[in-house]
């Protein structure tokens, strides 16, 4: 779950429109999303339900900008999930973390020599599908990345049907104004890639050999375990 301490800013990997749904469901958190999500049938709405700052990445100044109004929630204790890859993948891989938005931690410390942000890593996987694992060349098909449409990847989720979501929580990281955003980015990285992997491989893993768990590591702090509803 959630860590209890405040600021806490959470960081996701992104694979999917899903992912907002999803985490909009679970957990009471804002987000942080570029300005065309705001356009997005049904999940703009939802998006700006759930208080999200949008960024206009066209402009030099909106990282500036989204940096400033993400330290001002955060030390209002208001949990805000960012996606650091910044783009959405395949669902095969993490793609590497950008650090400047992880900034808005040390923005929320400013003058408080003696605070601490807590930066939490997420895992989003979506393993499972009508009980069955989803296997490596069917998750591009949940995905949704690169040049897919919005309406074509909802009309295809609604016929075939809503994957199981496991999202998986690591350990907070403290971030104090000594702390080096750009490692603080890659450690948040890595940890959300081990819970990746674990979450994917375990369901293929008990497929083919029902008789004993692999050995695939220690696992997340916690995890939430739904059924996205797609219709």
């Amino acid at each position: 779950m959630p860590a209890a301490g405040r600021p806490l800013l959470l960081v996701a990997n992104h694979s999917s429109w899903l992912d907002i749904t999803v985490l909009a469901a679970a957990l009471p958190v804002s987000f942080v999303a570029k300005s065309e999500v705001a356009g997005w049938p049904g999940i703009g709405l939802l998006a700006k339900l759930s208080r999200t700052i949008f960024v206009e990445r066209a402009r030099r100044t909106a990282t500036r900008r989204t940096t400033r109004e993400m330290a001002e929630r955060l030390k209002d204790g208001e949990p805000i999930v960012l996606f650091p890859e910044g783009t959405s993948s395949d669902h095969n891989r993490i793609l590497p973390f950008r650090s400047a938005l992880i900034g808005a931690a040390h923005e929320a410390l400013s003058g408080e020599a003696d605070m601490r942000v807590f930066v939490q890593p997420v895992s989003i996987a979506y393993p499972r599908r009508h009980g069955l694992p989803v296997l490596r060349s069917e998750r591009p098909q949940i995905a949704w990345y690169g040049g897919m449409t919005l309406p074509a990847h909802l009309w295809n989720m609604l016929k075939t049907g809503g994957p199981e979501v496991m999202i998986s929580f690591g350990e907070p990281i403290p971030v104090t104004a000594a702390s080096d955003r750009k490692k603080v980015a890659r450690t948040a990285e890595t940890e959300v890639r081990a819970m990746t992997q674990r979450a994917l491989r375990t369901q293929v893993a008990f497929v083919k050999s029902a008789a004993a768990e692999p050995d695939l590591g220690p696992g997340p702090a916690s995890a939430i375990l739904l059924e996205a509803q797609t219709g």
